[in-house]
């Protein structure tokens, strides 16, 4: 490998060819179609080309909305799709005090207030449309093909509300800014038809593009040296899914670096403290009346009772226990100082380079650390959990076109058990080939090692589909293909945080080298 270069950036030669034929380049299909429509509208290519690729997306998540998911007709408690539809008849109808209090062994609310909210106003759709799909109590197990199209609106809605603006004017205006109109295209399309995000909200059916869309436009924001604005929108993030706190060591170290950093550094942290505190107090306003309903809130979104894991996740917990049976080990609450001792140390080199080295791109990179460290560390990890580092992974691709496809990949590996109980086999095979057929570039820039690494790997995951396909886990061991699965993508995803980790702390140097050789 040239000196200078690393697994996803480009040689002298390739960075002078991007800026002038990025086409051939990346040399894939998509970059092809989105070249022919740069050559014959001119200046209309911009705007044809993002409504082309806008509607080409929500096309393909619409048609994985066709296919199943989580819980469809499996009594008595079905899955995610009647937990988000019971969240809607019970914050419509009962009275705030009573959202996370009623009925808590079916489906009970445990989702920041934010996504009580969300469901109240999607609840308030459904009973004007249909009043039966969110009748109280009545209405459960509720499957009817209408109340199926209207959930998979809501989702479709929410997203382009909430994420679709925030990626598109990060891209052109901060993480891609500066690239050639085509490459930021080309971005869009690729974070768009992320296969892992399209899958569990189209398919197994959530709302994390909500959550997602928080967070992209706090990353957004802070390019533009809105600080304030970028705390509010982390404020909504982590009040709709607790899942985002994934994120809130490296959002934390960021800003806390620009008041170290920048000038008026005591006004921009009173400030930002200030924001905090209010966005929090506004947020919770109807659980302030009493202290047992703001700790009935606390109870039910962080739930520690549940175990280190929830079924069989790719990170380290799940691995070790493999050979260790750490619950028999440990009491409930020593785990979770633990997990919260291993995570802190994997973090914190991410957490203290952004802190002593903010920037926007930084950021980036410590937001994918950050939540794969979690996701590899932390407490009661969800294998859904793994979209977190995907985000800054994918708007990423640019300057790791090798390493965030191959990581792409084997995240959606690592969820295909979680795929595969949905019936989303199909449209799980179906995207992941779209998705590298369309993005099929950065494999020829790669190293020899690399390409090595990655055929083996690739090697692996094809083999285990194959076997898991054709030939029954024997009787003994029922879930060996999992187990395997969660063994394999876990020693992945250590490397990828090992890499990542790296590219952070070089990527001042490695911008100032990119911009040598543009100008060379």
């Amino acid at each position: 490998m040239a000196k200078g270069t690393t697994l996803g950036s480009p040689s002298k030669e390739a960075a002078q060819a991007t800026a002038h034929e990025p086409a051939a380049v990346f040399g894939s299909p998509a970059a092809g179609w989105l070249s022919l429509l740069q050559h014959t509208t001119k200046s209309r290519f911009c705007k044809l080309a993002l409504i082309s690729s806008i509607l080409f997306a929500l096309l393909c998540k619409w048609a994985v909305g066709l296919n199943g998911y989580s819980g469809k007709g499996i009594e008595p408690m079905h899955g995610d799709f009647e937990a988000q539809r019971h969240w809607l008849e019970i914050t419509l109808h009962l009275p705030t005090a009573y959202w996370y209090k009623y009925d808590l062994q079916y489906w009970g609310l445990d989702y920041p207030p934010l996504t009580a909210y969300h469901s109240w106003l999607l609840g308030w759709i459904a009973h004007r449309i249909h009043p039966e799909w969110v009748a109280l109590f009545t209405s459960r197990g509720y499957e009817s093909t209408a109340l199926q199209v209207f959930m998979r609106a809501t989702a479709l809605a929410t997203e382009c509300a909430i994420y679709l603006p925030a990626i598109i004017v990060g891209i052109k205006s901060v993480w891609a800014k500066g690239r050639s109109g085509l490459e930021q295209q080309l971005l869009v399309l690729a974070v768009l038809l992320q296969p892992a995000l399209i899958l569990v909200d189209h398919g197994h059916f959530q709302y994390n593009s909500a959550m997602l869309g928080f967070v992209a436009w706090t990353a957004a924001l802070v390019g533009f040296d809105q600080n304030v604005l970028a705390a509010i929108t982390f404020c909504c993030a982590l009040f709709f899914k607790q899942m985002s706190l994934y994120y809130a060591l490296p959002v934390f170290f960021y800003l806390l670096g620009r008041c170290i950093k920048g000038p008026n550094g005591l006004l921009t942290f009173v400030s930002l403290g200030a924001t905090v505190v209010c966005c929090f107090g506004v947020l919770l306003v109807p659980f302030l009346g009493s202290v047992e309903s703001l700790l009935q809130v606390f109870r039910r979104v962080f739930p520690v009772e549940r175990g280190l894991y929830e079924d069989k996740v790719a990170n380290v917990w799940c691995s070790l226990s493999v050979l260790v049976k750490l619950r028999n080990l440990f009491e409930v609450q020593q785990l979770v100082y633990l997990s919260a001792a291993l995570t802190l140390l994997a973090v914190l080199p991410s957490g203290i380079n952004l802190l002593l080295k903010p920037s926007p791109k930084r950021l980036l990179y410590g937001l994918l650390n950050g939540s794969l460290g979690f996701f590899l560390c932390s407490f009661m990890v969800h294998e859904k959990s793994i979209l977190l580092p995907l985000l800054p992974a994918t708007i990423l691709l640019l300057d790791e076109p090798v390493v965030g496809v191959w990581f792409n990949n084997v995240a959606m590996f690592s969820m295909f058990p979680l795929l595969k109980k949905d019936g989303l086999v199909m449209p799980y095979i179906l995207a992941v080939v779209l998705w590298n057929w369309l993005f099929s570039f950065g494999w020829k820039r790669a190293s020899g090692l690399v390409k090595l690494a990655k055929a083996i790997s690739y090697a692996v995951i094809f083999g285990l589909h194959a076997m898991e396909a054709v030939v029954p886990p024997p009787p003994r061991y029922p879930d060996i293909y999992v187990v395997l699965n969660v063994l394999f993508s876990t020693s992945m995803f250590v490397v990828f945080f090992g890499y990542y980790n790296y590219r952070q702390i070089l990527s001042g140097a490695l911008d100032r080298d990119s911009r040598k050789q543009k100008a060379a």
